[in-house]
């Protein structure tokens, strides 16, 4: 088992949702098109795998491609909107071990306006609810933040810590997975002071973990600010993506779509010793988007250590 490999395998572009700053249901894939477990059997050994979409829940074969993927890694996290309960239950009950992490993108009313799925945030809700209930240990959820919910954000880190969940952030950005371009942050100050006051929130906790995505957030403000990025890109060496037609690429942030091979025609070996995966390689080495931290807490942060962390936040933010 690799201690570093990470993938997430895109399983799919259909999606029931009809966000704001995601294009992609767009564009969805046809099912006839997409992956299935013969390609999962491809991959490698892994330390940990997200499976995203899309959303991964509008596949009805999706405990099929789990049962094949828990062969390959250790850790399994799944990334939904929340809306379909009741197969999110189902299939935790059969896979207790299994990370869930959904998206919330604010309170009621800034999150149903971004999403737009009809009684979207009371069905998230519901089910984060339930799986609590039924003593599901590994459960997040996440927000992208902008403009129309940065003022939900404390509240929604509030939520979360008292609820004992992982609470992941990420803002606004472009590129070829979501299908858009157009994506901006219009008020900078006002989103990056709530950044602030969730990172102090973060930095005065004793839980180390929480030292790292206050990190992580300091990095979104950097990225707001167009500023370098603070750490080196890794993906396509230590980290890549599957999307559903089978193309292993380094990553979702490039503006343009990058294959190193195609698992549907290709070995997991032919594709990553390539000489395409060499060029793609040196592509990311030269990308200039700042997206290393787009997300959050990515799994390359493990191997950093903790005090220039603090020495970091302490410095850039006078605390």
């Amino acid at each position: 088992m690799s201690k570093k490999l990470h993938a997430s395998i895109i399983v799919t572009y259909r999606c029931n949702a009809r966000c704001n700053m995601c294009d992609v249901w767009k564009f969805p894939s046809k099912p006839a098109e997409e992956i299935g477990v013969d390609v999962i059997e491809k991959l490698p050994e892994m330390f940990f795998t997200n499976i995203t979409g899309g959303e991964p829940f509008v596949r009805q074969d999706l405990p099929e491609i789990i049962a094949a993927l828990r062969k390959k890694t250790k850790r399994i996290v799944i990334s939904t909107n929340g809306f379909f309960t009741e197969r999110i239950i189902s299939l935790c009950k059969k896979y207790p071990d299994l990370g869930i992490r959904i998206s919330i993108e604010g309170q009621q009313e800034a999150n149903d306006a971004i999403r737009q799925i009809p009684d979207g945030y009371n069905r998230t809700i519901k089910t984060l609810m339930t799986l609590r209930d039924m003593g599901v240990k590994d459960i997040g959820f996440g927000t992208t933040v902008q403009d129309i919910n940065c003022k939900d954000l404390i509240k929604l880190y509030e939520m979360a810590d008292d609820l004992g969940y992982e609470f992941a952030t990420a803002t606004l950005h472009n590129s070829h997975y979501f299908c858009k371009t157009d994506n901006k942050i219009q008020n900078k100050k006002e989103v990056i002071a709530e950044f602030e006051k969730l990172i102090a929130l973060l930095i005065k906790s004793r839980n180390v973990k929480k030292w790292f995505r206050a990190y992580f957030n300091y990095g979104l403000i950097n990225y707001i600010n167009g500023k370098p990025r603070l750490l080196p890109c890794e993906m396509g060496q230590d980290g890549f993506f599957v999307d559903p037609y089978g193309d292993v690429v380094p990553c979702n942030g490039m503006d343009v779509k990058m294959p190193m091979g195609n698992l549907n025609t290709q070995s997991w070996d032919e594709i990553w010793n390539s000489a395409q995966a060499r060029a793609v390689r040196e592509a990311v080495r030269g990308c200039g988007k700042n997206c290393w931290m787009i997300g959050s807490v990515a799994p390359a942060m493990r191997h950093h250590p903790v005090r220039p962390i603090l020495w970091v936040l302490k410095k850039k933010l006078w605390m």
